[in-house]
This record gives C-alpha cells, sequence and structure tokens, in this order.
C-alpha cells in the first residue's frame, strides 16, 4: 500500500521580521496581532463625554431622526421621487464617527443611504431637504437626489447608487491623502450586503499593501436589502474580514454613540499614526425598509419594535442625559426646537424652484483640470 504523502513543511519563522522595501507591507511579522485595536478599545469601551458633548450628540442624532420623519412624509406626498433610503435607528454610527473626525483633513464617503452622514457633518438640513425634493436650491443642485449627495467643501464624496463602489473610491481618497501629505484619512462606509462584493477586498489588499490611511467602516444593519446577514453571509462577524489581509478588525455597539465614538477614537490614533488601515463593524439595525418602497415583510413587528424599546441609541443617550441631571422638559424643548428646524428645511425645499432645463447640460464634463 502506497504510502501517503508527507503534509508540506511549514517556514521557518523569522526572529527579525522584515519587510518588503518596496511596499513596507509585513512579511512575517511574529509581532502583528489581529485583534490588538479590539483589546484597547475593551479597556475604556465608552467616551468619557463631557454633559455638553452629550447635549450635542442628543441634539445630532435627534436632528437626523426628524429629518428622515420628514423626509418619508415628503416622500409620501410625492414631493421626493425615485428611491429613498432611510437611515432612522442608524444615527449612532455617523454621528459617533464623523464627532471625531478632523473636519479640515478628514474625507467621508458612503453608499446611498447618505442623508444622516451629511447631517452628522454639520451640513444646512435646508439644502439636503431641497436636493432631496430636486430644487436648484440643493446641494447638487437638484441632480443628484437622495442618493447622490456631495459636498467637496465639506470633502464628503457621496453618496454612491453602486453596491461597494464608494468603498473603492475611498482607497483613491486615502491614496490622495496619503501623496498630499496632508495628514487626513478617509471614512469609508459600507454595508452588510455590499461586504460580499469583491472590489471591497480588492481596495482592502491595496489598502494594506500601500499603508494607506483609512478606516472601512460595514454599517451592519442586519439586513441587505431584504436578506438577513445570516442567510446571505457565511461569515457574519464582519470586522473579521480583513484578517487575510492583515487589517486590524473592531466589532462595536453601534446602537450606542459613546461607544462608537470611543471606538473612533482608537481607529483613527492608530491610521494617524501611520500603521494602515482598520476594519470596523458597527452592528445597528434600520427601523425602516431598505428603501421608502420596501414593505419589510421579510421580519416582525415584534422584532422592530424589541430594537426601538430596548436598543434605541437617542432613548439610551436621553436616560444617560436624565441621569446626569437634565429634566424631560429640557430634552422637549430641544426636540420642539429640532422639529421647527426641519419643518423650516421641509418648507424651504417646497418653495424653491426646480433646476432651469440649460442645467442638463452642466457638471457634465471637467471642464477645468
Amino acid at each position: 500500500m502506497a504510502k501517503s504523502a508527507k503534509p508540506a513543511a511549514r517556514k521557518a519563522p523569522q526572529k527579525k521580521p522584515k519587510s518588503d522595501p518596496v511596499s513596507n507591507a509585513p512579511a512575517d511579522d511574529l509581532d502583528f496581532i489581529l485583534h490588538s485595536l479590539q483589546e484597547e478599545f475593551e479597556q475604556a469601551k465608552r467616551f468619557n463625554a463631557s454633559q455638553e458633548q452629550m447635549l450635542q450628540f442628543y441634539e445630532q442624532m435627534l436632528l437626523i431622526r426628524r429629518f428622515e420623519e420628514k423626509a418619508g412624509q415628503l416622500y409620501g406626498l410625492g414631493l421626493i421621487g425615485g428611491f429613498c433610503h432611510l437611515y432612522i435607528g442608524q444615527e449612532a454610527v455617523a454621528i459617533g464617527l464623523q464627532s471625531a473626525l478632523d473636519g479640515d483633513k478628514d474625507s467621508v464617503i458612503t453608499g446611498y443611504r447618505d442623508h444622516g452622514h451629511m447631517l452628522a457633518y454639520g451640513i444646512d438640513p435646508k439644502v439636503i431637504m431641497a436636493e432631496l425634493t430636486g430644487r436648484e436650491a440643493g446641494i447638487s443642485k437638484g441632480k443628484g437626489g437622495s442618493m447622490h449627495m456631495f459636498s467637496t467643501e465639506h470633502k464628503f464624496y457621496g453618496g454612491h447608487g453602486i453596491v461597494g463602489a464608494q468603498v473603492a473610491l475611498g482607497g483613491g481618497l486615502a491614496l490622495a491623502h496619503q501623496y498630499n501629505e496632508d495628514g487626513g484619512l478617509c471614512l469609508a462606509y459600507f454595508g452588510d450586503g455590499a461586504a460580499n462584493q469583491g472590489q471591497v477586498y480588492e481596495t482592502f489588499n491595496m489598502a494594506a499593501l500601500w499603508n494607506l490611511p483609512i478606516v472601512f467602516v460595514v454599517e451592519d444593519n442586519q439586513y441587505a436589502m431584504g436578506t438577513s446577514t445570516k442567510r446571505g453571509s457565511a461569515e457574519t462577524r464582519f470586522y473579521r474580514r480583513g484578517t487575510a489581509f492583515r487589517i486590524p478588525g473592531m466589532e462595536v455597539n453601534g446602537m450606542d454613540v459613546l461607544e462608537v465614538r470611543a471606538a473612533a477614537e482608537v481607529a483613527f490614533k492608530h491610521v494617524r499614526e501611520g500603521k494602515g488601515p482598520v476594519l470596523m463593524e458597527c452592528n445597528t439595525y434600520r427601523y425602516r425598509g431598505h428603501s421608502m418602497s420596501d414593505p419589510a415583510k421579510y421580519r416582525t413587528r415584534e422584532e422592530v419594535q424589541d430594537q426601538r424599546d430596548h436598543h434605541d441609541p437617542i432613548e439610551g443617550l436621553k436616560k444617560t442625559l436624565i441621569e446626569g441631571g437634565k429634566t424631560e422638559e429640557d430634552l422637549k424643548a430641544i426636540d420642539k426646537a429640532i422639529r421647527a428646524r426641519v419643518a423650516q428645511a421641509a418648507d424651504f425645499a417646497e418653495n424653491s424652484p426646480e433646476p432651469p432645463p440649460p442645467e442638463l447640460y452642466t457638471d457634465v464634463l471637467v471642464e477645468n483640470h
């Protein structure tokens, strides 16, 4: 009887890890620990925010919530056309992360569920609502709509309708930061559905190889369109998907703004120190369907209500604020002011003119470069 083949010999470990002189990528770095950032994060899992900071987070999340609720109403009235993907339930992710960015240096790119990210950047709700309703006063002159908003002034680069495409573009933004030596990083958001796109992993590989300043953020809202992550993904712990590319991962409760902010502090520090990319998974939950046209029959009302009752990011922070001395009346006053602000944004949008026909021929090609 023939002898079975011997197992392939393992490479002898190097005592002093060497790096590729071209890419600076680690070869057999024995000290490389993929869970090192998670361990650092676990030591101080909630951001030690002041009362003033918590109030700011509360106001920003509430602004997103009320804005999105109003957008849903305008969609129902036919004032918003096409697709409209609401961010209700996921507010803590954008606020927790973007509150830690350097607005003068860093860039942000995301998919088509983008209204909340723009509001988190402090962009005027009026111009966002005007864009949603296709008005000339919109931030993209009414030509981008819900899914394609940009603000180069704020270094916000979309708003992309092609699933996962923004990740590769985010790699390009990170390369630009590195090339220009401007000290900035790119925050590239994508969803649990986009996490199965091939271009995402091509970007992971290049980002690790070139040591790019980028934080990849998976907003795992539990359902890729109408399919639960458990049915559509063999590996549902998305933060582990960078392992093959030597990208450290972090798992974060995306329903707690203070936890997200604490994770941001750890991840951004790692990237700014020139240690390469980070992959962060923020576990969150969207209360509405994938888009306004989605009846969301793939989950029960009880499931959604349970999330609202026990994990809502705004209610969670509200409880913390009350424990810290704020009253219900204080917070009701904030809500009232935000509702008025959102109503003004809706009125502004409804009373703004549509773009004139000649606008169809502008912004088609780059004229100066």
